[in-house]
């Protein structure tokens, strides 16, 4: 555990990527197997399970300091960080604890979940005794699930490739798909000599970065290739051995969930790879994906979910063909073979993504204008002569995407952020206009620069009417462009509709509150 700690710590208090790579290289020379295995796992994303009720944690570590709860609760809402909060009050400075990470983990955090009150209480207690205070703060976050760094996935790959001394698109492919962490996987990951893919293991994806600038800098259309940038679920679909698979691209296993899909599936060549996206689909066009919703969510789906929520994997890439890696060719031959496999395989699960032929960039920039009519996001623009790469490289990829939605809304909650933002009003709930009265319709918490942040955290300390807890009800003056990607009707929001990843586009102050918008207007959205 305490090397892990010193591995957070620096990782930490640096900026600097080439530090950060040489801090991953050197843990990952010189640590033990199963410890290496869950750092992995950790770093890249991984999170376990939370072990312990928050409220039960709270409670513990309030007694266990000797504090009230209210002042317990006083000092989260001042710090921000619930881990940091608890490590903080436990005044006992302890000693760095020299058992292995994989220890801490295997043998004393997963066995807590389920466990007696009395026994939970005895097992914490015991185990805050025996860690220092970074230890605290470290054992804090793996109990709560909290854990997180700055540091990418793409980082830890390179670190990984970097000490086995292979190619970091193979290292990110044995890290993609349900990697568990042991000692033995540890081995197999940093294993020079192994080549083989599991039969199930897709590929990483390969992603787009959003296009802000006219899309004409991109020079001519013609080495371009422009499609319709879909609201589905991203995927891989995997034909081996016999066996069908379809990946989520948060490495999430989904086979059970499409059976209309795997069926399809199983026309497909063995050592087949796909990729696409899952789309509920009827009468030739996409459904909102408020439809695929109720398929998301289940592991076995039925038959009234199958005739509400029919699903087809729409293809767009071929990854894998013959059982031989395709990546490295371009996107033009790799396009071509899709369409020649695709043409010899008629099912309606399984369909050609179509591209959208343009002569010009004004031409793309008419259809790019259908894309809300058409159920899709915009366009998605593909050089020709790129072979399909590993996470977010900038360049060969764009996803050109229509303007949001938006509305003028009046701030009217505001609740302190978490981490480095504790001390700033930094969550916001914001109102439309209803016969005469401001109905809350959304929250958003992101949008703004430092500046505007803290001109906001000042508006809202001068302007405060009620505290409810840790949230603080507004004088209703502050008016923001509220941006977001679909909506939807709810039964469960008091405005009757629920918006898609809402966020503020900009501050308002040329705007009254009596000139924000009023829900009619996302009625009207709703209704076309």
């Amino acid at each position: 555990m305490r090397r892990f700690v010193e591995l957070y710590t620096a990782l930490d208090s640096t900026t600097s990527t080439r530090a950060k790579l040489a801090a991953l290289a050197a843990y990952f020379r010189s640590v033990d197997a199963a410890d290496g295995a869950w750092a992995v796992f950790l770093l890249s994303g991984g999170k376990p399970r939370q072990a312990v009720p928050t409220r039960f944690m709270s409670q513990l570590a309030a007694e266990t300091a000797g504090i009230p709860q209210w002042l317990f609760a006083e000092c989260y809402a001042s710090v921000g960080d619930f881990a940091e909060t608890v490590a903080h009050i436990l005044a006992d400075p302890g000693e760095p604890s020299l058992l292995p990470l994989a220890e801490w983990i295997e043998q004393r955090l997963l066995p807590l979940r389920g466990l007696p009150e009395a026994e939970l209480r005895e097992r914490l207690s015991r185990y805050w005794r025996e860690l220092d205070d970074p230890g605290r703060l470290m054992w804090n976050k793996l109990i709560t699930g909290s854990f997180r760094i700055g540091v990418s996935r793409q980082l830890v790959i390179r670190a990984l490739s970097d000490v086995a001394g292979i190619d970091p698109k193979l290292m990110a492919q044995r890290l993609t798909g349900n990697w568990a962490p042991s000692a033995s996987a540890y081995r197999a990951l940093l294993d020079a000599t192994e080549s083989r893919a599991r039969p199930g293991q897709p590929y990483p994806f390969f992603l787009a970065h959003p296009l802000e600038a006219p899309a004409a800098q991109l020079g001519d259309v013609a080495i371009w290739q422009a499609e319709w940038k879909w609201d589905g679920i991203r995927a891989q679909l995997i034909r081996r051995a016999g066996e069908t698979y379809l990946w989520s691209r948060g490495d999430e296993l989904i086979t059970e969930r499409f059976p209309e899909i795997a069926q399809a599936a199983a026309l497909l060549p063995d050592g087949t790879v796909l990729d696409g996206e899952v789309l509920a689909w009827r009468d030739h066009k996409p459904l909102a994906f408020s439809a695929l919703q109720k398929r998301i969510g289940r592991k076995s789906v039925s038959a009234q979910i199958l005739v509400q929520a029919p699903a087809v994997f729409l293809a767009y890439d071929v990854l894998e063909s013959e059982a031989a890696d395709v990546r490295n060719r371009s996107l033009l031959d790799r396009r071509a073979s899709l369409e020649r496999l695709l043409a010899s395989i008629p099912t309606p699960a399984l369909m050609l993504s179509p591209l959208v032929p343009a002569d010009s960039w004004a031409q793309l920039e008419m259809a790019r204008s259908e894309a809300r009519a058409r159920g899709v996001e915009g366009l998605m623009l593909k050089r020709l002569d790129a072979p399909y790469g590993v996470g977010r490289v900038r360049g060969p990829w764009w996803k050109w995407k229509i303007e949001p939605y938006s509305v003028d809304a009046v701030l009217v909650y505001a609740q302190r952020g978490h981490g480095r933002r504790a001390s700033l009003y930094t969550d916001y709930t914001f109102a439309l206009w209803d016969d005469g009265a401001l109905v809350p319709f959304a929250k958003a918490y992101s949008g703004l620069s430092d500046a505007e942040i803290r001109a906001v955290d000042n508006f809202i300390r001068n302007n405060t009417q009620e505290k409810f807890g840790p949230v603080r009800s507004v004088k209703p003056e502050l008016v923001c462009e509220i941006g977001f990607e679909g909506l939807q009707a709810s039964s469960r929001h008091k405005a009757g509709i629920a918006v898609r990843f809402p966020r503020i586009l900009r501050l308002r102050n040329d705007k009254t509150t009596e000139q924000a918008d009023s829900i009619d207007r996302l009625r009207a959205m709703l209704n076309g």
